[in-house]
């Protein structure tokens, strides 16, 4: 028998990657999973918190998978922006582990988070896995040295941008694919197919520096 405290969960986390965090109500989410308001508010006490809570289930598999990957590339004398970058898929593969979709909600909830503006999301993961965040960042910029941080700031955002787009997005752009080319392509595979697409845009010339 599925716990209170998990139906709540799992509820909040289909609305959330269907609709976003602000067009979900706690009502929905208790008509969902089939609770009371009482029992949202004794378990996690308020929405926020239980936003945090639907995060932190594949931040706690996606993050330290992702600090693995990048010690193993740290290894290296010298690597690449796509080195970099490629140290993503295996992390997200791994979501599989809380559901089997769960590359695909994890995108989508950063997504939302994103254009929601969730600030407390932010405080939130930087405060549990705040160096990993910043190991990637700094390896991303020692593959890219001709570039100064405040660059590299605005293309990891659009290059974040342009993956959440290319997810929230994929099931349209693969029928579009099945229909135009004939090509059958996996949620997953998108993230592939877009990798040199974002690295060759984070490391091309700074025009700023040339001026």
């Amino acid at each position: 028998m599925v716990k209170t405290k998990d139906k709540i969960i799992l509820a909040a986390e289909k609305l959330f990657s269907e609709h976003g965090f602000e067009q979900t109500s706690l009502r929905q989410i208790t008509s969902e999973a089939d609770v009371n308001l009482a029992s949202v508010n004794y378990h996690f006490g308020s929405k926020k918190s239980l936003i945090q809570a639907v995060m932190s289930r594949y931040q706690s598999v996606f993050m330290p998978a992702l600090d693995e990957q990048l010690s193993r590339l740290a290894e290296h004398e010298t690597y690449s922006t796509t080195d970099v970058l490629a140290c993503i898929t295996a992390p997200l593969i791994a979501l599989r582990q809380v559901r089997i979709d769960g590359p695909v909600i994890y995108l989508r909830l950063l997504g939302f988070a994103y254009s929601e503006i969730q600030g407390h999301l932010r405080k939130f993961t930087m405060t549990h896995f705040g160096h990993v965040v910043q190991r990637f960042f700094e390896m991303i910029q020692q593959a890219n040295p001709h570039l100064s941080r405040k660059t590299l700031f605005w293309r990891l955002h659009f290059s974040l941008g342009a993956m959440l787009f290319a997810q929230v997005s994929g099931q349209a752009l693969r029928e579009i694919a099945l229909a135009d080319f004939g090509e059958e392509t996996q949620a997953e595979e998108t993230f592939l197919k877009l990798l040199p697409f974002v690295a060759a845009g984070i490391a091309a010339d700074d025009p700023e520096s040339q001026i």
